[in-house]
């Protein structure tokens, strides 16, 4: 039994188990941040070549189903969480049968996940883009890109999936690496398609796409080829149903929580429409700045979930809340500082995007509100990824339940509707305020969480 639960190394995996935390947190973070930066950049590389080779109206279409996207999306990749989780807490307790049948179980539910998006995305998208109140000189545009963007949806899934379970082994450079290579592929096509072709948004949308494909595939091999108990073989995907009921425990609430921030962002991208097409194209550009800012302190959530979940498979409970202020204090550092950064310079990459002054300035305003306090953002997602490595998932999702979606409705249906704070700044005051109110909330949560944890082991 010893030897069928050993567990092989290599040199790509980090010990989450044992000695210093910080540096180790680093060498997972800083990858994975790159990593998440470089996918950013495919829906970027999609702003940017359609701002300045097809129009406003191009910018406005592609930007206005962003907070669409990622409503639809989030739910599943939520499930992806549940899967680094448990493969995380399989592999820190060496239990290599479990570590297995979670990894063909987690690969099958990703794609299954992608066909459903794409059978959604397709269906869906020109209902959906007109409850958000698109308007109609950008809706048309706007349901071609959904529609070619979602036709990639289960590549998508599967390198998310695959990806999740390689930073549960604290491998997050070979995912950077396929994504330097499938970004490249990615901008190439853009330029291709748009400016050779003149595919307008189709041809970002079918980029993207094919650049998926490119990253999934890769993410697969590596776990066809792995020999540290994450190995893929692909005749044994299937999903055993243990292992699907323990993802989904964790990566539902997961993947609810997600879907009740992008539903809320959905709500506010509905208010930011109301303000007319170069405040929404302002707003799409400069949310493409803030998703950098955003996808580098993210970084530190992920890394949160997997240290804690491998040391409390390991049995380790004494190092918990060492991670979670070490995560803490780094996700404080980059939040402030990328994202007065990105404020500061805010016009020169603001024309990236677009040379309209009326659109920059838009793009500017935005960013005053938004990334200035996006390391409160950052606390926040910290402490989830903490209590989700736990093992509680639920808990958090009621808290952005309550702290994010109903707080963020409740204020644009009320205080935005008065006439004296009915302008474009108020709706982006919802976005701290609501950051504030989550992260205190869960903090609460974490605390009382732990102390009953405590109990149950016998250190109080």
């Amino acid at each position: 039994m010893a030897e069928e639960n050993k567990i092989k190394k290599n040199k790509y995996e980090i010990d989450m188990c044992n000695g210093p935390i910080l540096k180790k947190m680093l060498l997972f973070a800083l990858p994975l941040m790159a990593s998440s930066i470089l996918q950013l950049l495919f829906n970027a590389a999609d702003v940017i070549v359609v701002g300045n080779f097809a129009g406003d109206n191009s910018l406005g279409a592609v930007g206005s189903t962003t907070s669409l996207i990622n409503l639809l999306v989030n739910l599943f990749i939520g499930l992806s969480v549940g899967a680094n989780v448990l493969t995380a807490r399989y592999f820190g307790a060496k239990q290599k049968k479990d570590l297995d049948e979670t990894v063909h179980t987690a690969m099958a539910l990703s794609i299954i996940s992608g066909i459903v998006l794409t059978i959604v995305g397709i269906i869906g998208a020109p209902v959906i883009l007109k409850w958000m109140g698109t308007s109609d000189e950008l809706l048309d545009l706007a349901v071609i890109y959904l529609r070619v963007y979602f036709i990639g949806m289960t590549a998508m899934m599967v390198y998310n999936f695959g990806a999740a379970i390689l930073r549960a082994m604290g491998d997050t450079k070979r995912p950077m690496y396929f994504l330097m290579l499938s970004g490249v592929i990615n901008v190439l096509l853009n330029l291709l398609f748009v400016i050779v072709f003149k595919m307008d948004v189709a041809g970002v949308a079918l980029a993207t796409t094919i650049s998926q494909c490119v990253s999934a595939a890769l993410v697969v091999l590596c776990l066809m080829k792995a020999d540290n108990g994450i190995k893929l073989v692909l005749k044994k995907i299937s999903i055993k149903r243990e292992k699907l009921i323990k993802i989904l425990q964790i990566g539902l609430p997961a993947g609810f929580q997600g879907t009740l921030f992008a539903l809320a962002n959905v709500v506010i991208q509905s208010s930011i429409n109301s303000f007319g097409k170069v405040v929404v194209t302002g707003s799409s550009a400069a949310a493409n700045i803030e998703g950098f800012v955003y996808v580098a302190m993210n970084a530190f959530h992920q890394a949160a979930i997997s240290f804690t979940s491998q040391n409390v498979g390991a049995g380790k409970y004494e190092r918990v809340n060492k991670i979670l202020y070490t995560a803490l204090g780094c996700v404080i550092v980059v939040g402030i500082l990328f994202g007065n950064l990105a404020y500061l310079f805010g016009e020169p990459l603001l024309n990236f995007y677009t040379d309209s002054p009326a659109v920059i300035e838009q793009g500017m305003i935005r960013l005053a509100y938004i990334c200035t306090t996006y390391a409160l953002c950052g606390i926040m997602d910290v402490m989830v990824g903490s209590l989700r490595g736990l093992g509680y998932s639920i808990v958090p999702m009621i808290v952005s339940l309550l702290g994010a979606c109903v707080f963020r409705i409740v204020f644009l249906s009320t205080i935005f509707k008065l006439a004296e704070f009915h302008h474009i700044e108020t709706v982006y005051m919802t976005y701290p305020i609501s950051w504030i109110m989550t992260f205190a909330a869960h903090v609460v949560s974490f605390v009382i969480i732990k102390k009953r944890i405590n109990k149950r082991l016998g250190y109080e």
